[in-house]
């Protein structure tokens, strides 16, 4: 399992992550306070609060590759 914090602040910036989580086969969290969504879930996405940073976990050990296609959203 590996985890970061990610910032999504526009509705083109959440159609490509989603785009990109999609071609996983693991599971990817996103989470922001109390709430978890799955990151493949548009509607998820929108559920969450954006303003701000939200933590991602993905739950795989082998993401190397999957971080460095997202590493524009990567705020850590």
């Amino acid at each position: 399992m590996k985890k970061t914090k990610i910032m999504l602040n526009s509705i083109p910036a959440v159609k490509k992550f989603v785009n990109i989580v999609s071609l996983y086969d693991f599971d990817v969290d996103l989470s922001s306070g109390r709430y978890a969504v799955d990151a493949k879930s548009i509607m998820g996405i929108f559920s969450l609060d954006l303003e701000k940073p939200v933590a991602l976990t993905a739950h795989t050990d082998d993401a190397d590759k999957f971080f460095e296609e997202i590493k524009d959203f990567i705020v850590d």
